[in-house]
């Protein structure tokens, strides 16, 4: 079994990205970016929900803490409202904490459920949050109201969430996978199996609509179509692999412009990908650390990723005393994110 996690020489940051400032003490859980300015927000594992504004000047970045609020117990996902005005978090303690960031607002509790929160989204379309839940359900909530509009329950614990109005997509334990029509909320649209065969990690709708990538602890990725007609599309392929060494995909996230996608993984690995062509765009260095959660900012200009310890090889491969989480920014170069024209055709990308 590699050991490159806990080699003291390895570097833990061999792409040159920006660091930024005054990170968590903790390793990351979720990076979200402001929808409308380059404002990060990172939640962790020392109950924090940290913000830094992030300046661009050329090809040079710089970020400034800005504000941070605390849960009682880990903070595991977060989102932004579509105006950019606010943060929700979510997490260990059970609660949802709102947060009017760019008033200066104070944060305060909007919700609850009977176990911790693992994902969260606000969807834009409808006015609503929903919040998924180890305690199996899903629940919106109109954020004027201190009970949900509606409770839906799943069959397994919450794993992952993705919206992309009217689709909503959401896997659980025992690699079960639930669409929504978000035109009728209160009815799954469609349950499927993951097809991969190991647990579900993380999801991503496509900027279309019209179907979901799904990442697994198997190092592999699941291209799924929802049209019946459009199942000869699906496929998966093998990704953040070593040899033998296998390792999780933990977070999917779409180019907002290009629509193609990055995968980033516990072997400290990030790529760059065209499912389109099915091709790998870019395969950057790994860093001495998995990289749990990643996001692009609201023009696809930048790309951020955390560096820390994910727990993937227990607490024997945890030292505290030498262990560092790290915020990094990456510029994207075109050809790192623009897609490719695919082999039987001159026309290029559709």
């Amino acid at each position: 079994m590699s050991n490159f996690l806990t080699s003291t020489t390895a570097n833990p940051n061999p792409n040159k990205s920006f660091e930024v400032a005054q990170p968590p003490n903790d390793s990351v859980s979720s990076l979200s970016f402001n929808p409308k300015a380059n404002f990060l927000v990172a939640t962790s594992w020392d109950n924090q929900v940290r913000c830094w504004e992030i300046m661009q000047n050329g090809v040079n970045l710089a970020s400034m803490p800005k504000a941070s609020i605390s849960h009682e117990y880990p903070v595991l996902c977060s989102t932004w409202k579509d105006d950019g005005t606010t943060v929700f978090s979510g997490g260990c303690d059970k609660q949802v904490k709102m947060w009017p960031l760019t008033s200066g607002g104070q944060p305060m509790t909007i919700s609850m459920h009977d176990a911790p929160i693992k994902e969260i989204a606000w969807i834009p379309e409808m006015n609503l949050l929903v919040t998924g839940s180890w305690d199996k359900t899903m629940k919106y909530w109109d954020t004027r109201q201190s009970n949900p509009v509606h409770t839906q329950q799943l069959p397994e614990r919450c794993y992952a969430l993705t919206v992309r109005h009217p689709l909503m997509v959401v896997g659980t334990a025992d690699r079960n996978l639930i669409v929504f029509n978000l035109q009728n909320p209160q009815v799954e649209f469609k349950r499927i199996t993951s097809p991969l065969k190991y647990q579900t990690r993380c999801l991503a709708a496509f900027p279309d609509q019209q179907g979901f990538l799904v990442g697994s602890i198997e190092g592999r990725v699941g291209v799924h179509h929802l049209d019946d007609s459009q199942q000869g599309k699906n496929f998966t392929f093998k990704c953040h692999r070593e040899g033998n060494d296998i390792y999780s995909v933990n977070s999917l996230s779409f180019h907002p412009v290009h629509h193609t996608f990055a995968t980033a993984g516990s072997d400290g690995a990030f790529n760059f990908w065209d499912k389109d062509s099915k091709q790998r765009l870019k395969a950057m260095a790994r860093c001495s650390q998995p990289i749990p959660c990643s996001t692009f900012n609201n023009d696809g200009s930048i790309f951020a990723y955390s560096s820390c310890y994910d727990w993937s090889k227990g607490a024997e491969n945890h030292n505290p005393a030498t262990a560092k989480t790290y915020i990094f920014l990456h510029l994207p170069q075109e050809a790192e994110v623009k897609g490719k024209p695919r082999l039987n055709t001159s026309s290029g990308r559709k």
